[in-house]
């Protein structure tokens, strides 16, 4: 990317943020919400008289299939509150007959594939962090925070409580969500709000506050305004105490080893400093209860991203784990406790004020003795972040991200770990009024022993979405010598150019809601601007109005080789090709998915064309999917990578006129009796790694926040030879409020 378009692209987010409309888009469509006059019981109902004397919010506007005119589906929404609760009352009328469509009694379901009434919730009424609630047409539960304006995190979780009830043409929702729960600012009497009903019997999702159909309902910059009659309550002492006991086994068989019992206790504690400022506290945390990651086939260069799934890092988590892109992560929490246990940690997030946002967090892992008997000492995780309102809804964010090894004297391999290594960072994060143009600016520097050039990284993109059109050019320079120990950076020593376009079209039709190309052109230089790489690929999506999509796409590719890799298996490398090496190729493929609204969904994934030392890659892939409602929904996902070689002089020997079969195969069962009883049966057969995964899950929430849970792991070989090893867990968690 040329030097001069790298140093106007931050004025030019600046101006576009600067000159974006200053007045929110939908702040004159308002909600007025007053005390409760009675008590109001949650069972839903709806029959309690204090509800006759709140403010009734009706006329919804269409999102999907178009945006252009009112609700064809009836809601009703009405809200109160008093000293502890904020109260929601929606009615959703049935217009079609039939079902209604959920996957299950599982919290924090898939939007697409239920119908459901959620809400979002901006206290700061900044556009850019919030909460959403809501529950599915079965009750069960969804609840999660909102970041970057609009972004939903559904990984966090907290104490509320909801029910729902339904009949031949309408099913009703009543929510109670604790002040204690929400983070807000004392005295500000007007919050942003928005309310989102998603119908699947007619393809229909709507919103109160009118959404464009190119973004989610989440979009904060789109919310209404919610008017308090007064200001909301202020807070007294808010701490919650939340202790676990766990009891286990576990065996190593592959390396015959002995069993191996636990019996471990430890604490978390969420102490509110402030109604908009928290502290979390750990002592001895534990995650075996984590839900499994789902295994993927790995035939590219670099490392895969796996997310977050501890509860303990998910409040607050985009401040700290959202600098930079997808691929260029300063900070990574699952980088902590990889090996080692966590002793224990502290983390402050929230916001001081509606201008700015911070956040601190360090962690104690303890030390640990490797396979390969090379002992590293206990080391110190932590990093802080400050965010600071700019224009509308844009930010300017500052990081620092430390590790630190402690007693380095004692570190056997000091090639594979350092004494220390620092990210220091700083991003403009651009989100116009109307949220047709967003993008970033950012600068990263690591700080390493021994390390005093080409450790920096900078980058930028500029984006344009709106309905019929959208654009995105981004640029990437990494340096050679960029070292993140606590982050995600999978490549270095690059320049990297992207170029993205689309234009939608929306034919007057009876079963094509929208058709349009997209094109994608990626260049990858090294650090010396010569040509490595390149991808330029063109897609062509169809979406229907009952909302089957079907995309196709053809792509060429490039690569000169930086390192030596193993075109079949670079999880465990063997055959590889030599650095230097030039390859290119032309592929073409298909993605297609169902329909949302049946009890059998499906999707289909193909790739046919060349691939490295010009062999071919033919990749084919689904998943399908039935749903015995609410209880039960059997899920299948299989893929097939089948490689063939040549004759090729650029092949080591073993390859040379070769084929081999890559599969990965994962059914899943989820038994949901209650929205507070489920289980889950999660088996991956992964032939690259050589091993099936079982994993049974079963979940009990017995009291808000509160579970016992029971996790049973095994590992085989991937031909079912013999088990490599297995673990029984018992957890029991309790959230008390002090």
């Amino acid at each position: 990317m040329p030097t001069n378009f790298k140093s106007i692209l931050p004025l030019l987010l600046l101006t576009i943020s600067t000159t974006a409309f200053s007045q929110k888009k939908n702040a004159a469509i308002e909600y007025h919400i007053h005390r409760a006059a009675t008590a109001i019981m949650v069972d839903g109902d709806g029959n309690d008289a204090a509800w006759q004397q709140a403010e009734l919010a009706d006329e919804f506007y269409q999102v999907l299939p178009m945006d252009t005119g009112r609700a064809a589906v009836r809601t009703e929404v009405r809200m109160l509150y008093d000293d502890q609760f904020v109260y929601l009352l929606a009615v959703n009328h049935d217009l079609a007959n039939g079902p209604w469509m959920v996957e299950s009694l599982r919290r924090d379901w898939n939007f697409v594939k239920n119908d459901n009434f959620i809400f979002f919730l901006d206290p700061f009424d900044d556009q850019t962090n919030g909460f959403t609630f809501g529950a599915n047409a079965e009750g069960a539960p969804w609840d999660g925070i909102l970041f970057e304006g609009g972004k939903a995190d559904l990984s966090w979780e907290s104490r509320w409580w909801s029910a729902v009830k339904a009949s031949d043409d309408r099913w009703v929702l009543e929510i109670a969500i604790p002040f204690k729960t929400l983070r807000y600012k004392q005295g500000i009497k007007q919050w942003g709000i928005n309310f989102s009903r998603n119908d699947l019997k007619t393809t229909e999702k709507s919103a109160w506050a009118p959404v464009p159909r190119q973004f989610p309902t989440a979009s904060l910059a789109y919310t209404g305004v919610l008017v308090w009659d007064e200001a909301p309550p202020a807070l007294g002492p808010n701490v919650s105490v939340i202790p676990y006991a766990l009891g286990g086994v576990s065996k190593d068989i592959e390396n015959d080893g002995d069993a191996q019992y636990r019996k471990e206790v430890g604490v978390d504690a969420k102490v509110s400093l402030t109604s908009s400022l928290s502290l979390d506290l750990t002592v001895n945390p534990d995650f075996s209860q984590v839900e499994v990651d789902v295994q993927q086939t790995n035939l590219d260069r670099f490392e895969l991203f796996f997310p977050e799934r501890r509860q303990f890092f998910l409040e607050n988590a985009d401040i700290f784990g959202n600098f930079g892109y997808s691929s260029i992560r300063p900070f990574f929490s699952r980088r902590i406790g990889l090996q080692a246990p966590i002793k224990y940690g502290a983390r402050l997030s929230g916001k001081p004020n509606k201008g700015w946002r911070i956040g601190a967090m360090t962690m104690q892992a303890g030390s640990f003795t490797d396979a390969d008997s090379l002992f590293t000492p206990e080391q110190n995780f932590s990093v802080l972040s400050v965010q600071r309102r700019v224009a509308a809804r844009s930010f300017i964010s500052g990081i620092l991200v430390n590790k630190h090894t402690f007693d380095y004297d004692k570190v056997t391999d000091t090639d594979a770990i350092r004494e220390y290594n620092r990210n220091l960072g700083l991003e403009y994060n651009l989100a116009s009024q109307n949220n047709l143009w967003t993008g970033k600016a950012l600068y990263l520097k690591s700080i390493s022993p021994g390390v005093s050039d080409g450790n920096a990284i900078l980058a930028g993109n500029l984006a344009y979405t709106a309905k019929h059109w959208a654009f995105n050019g981004q640029f990437e320079n990494v340096g050679k010598n960029f070292r993140a120990e606590t982050g995600f950076v999978p490549r270095n020593g690059y320049n990297r150019a992207l170029m993205t376009g689309e234009r939608l079209f929306f034919p007057k039709s009876s079963w094509l809601l929208s058709h349009g190309p997209r094109v994608k052109v990626e260049y990858i230089y090294d650090e010396n601007m010569r040509y490595i790489e390149s991808e330029p690929v063109l897609f062509y999506k169809f979406t229907l109005l009952n909302r089957t999509e079907a995309t196709f796409w053809t792509a060429y590719n490039y690569w000169e080789l930086q390192r030596p890799f193993d075109p079949v298996n670079p999880v465990n490398p063997t055959d590889t090709l030599a650095r230097g090496t030039v390859h290119e190729w032309n592929s073409f493929g298909a993605d297609i998915n169902s329909k949302p609204q049946s009890r059998f969904t499906w999707a289909f994934s193909g790739r046919y064309g060349g691939y490295l030392a010009d062999g071919t890659r033919l990749r084919l892939g689904g998943e399908m999917g039935y749903r015995f409602q609410p209880f039960v929904a059997v899920n299948l996902a299989a893929q097939l990578n089948r490689i063939e070689f040549q004759s090729d002089d650029r092949l080591p020997e073993p390859l040379k006129n070769s084929s081999r079969d890559i599969w990965l195969i994962g059914p899943r069962l989820d038994v949901t009796v209650t929205n507070k009883l489920y289980l889950t049966n999660f088996v991956q057969y992964n032939s690259q790694t050589e091993n099936v995964n079982l994993n049974l899950r079963l979940q009990w929430r017995y009291s808000p926040a509160s579970d016992l849970f029971v996790v049973y792991t095994n590992n085989y070989f991937s031909d079912f030879s013999a088990a490599k090893n297995r673990a029984l867990v018992v957890k029991l968690t309790y959230w008390w409020n002090v």
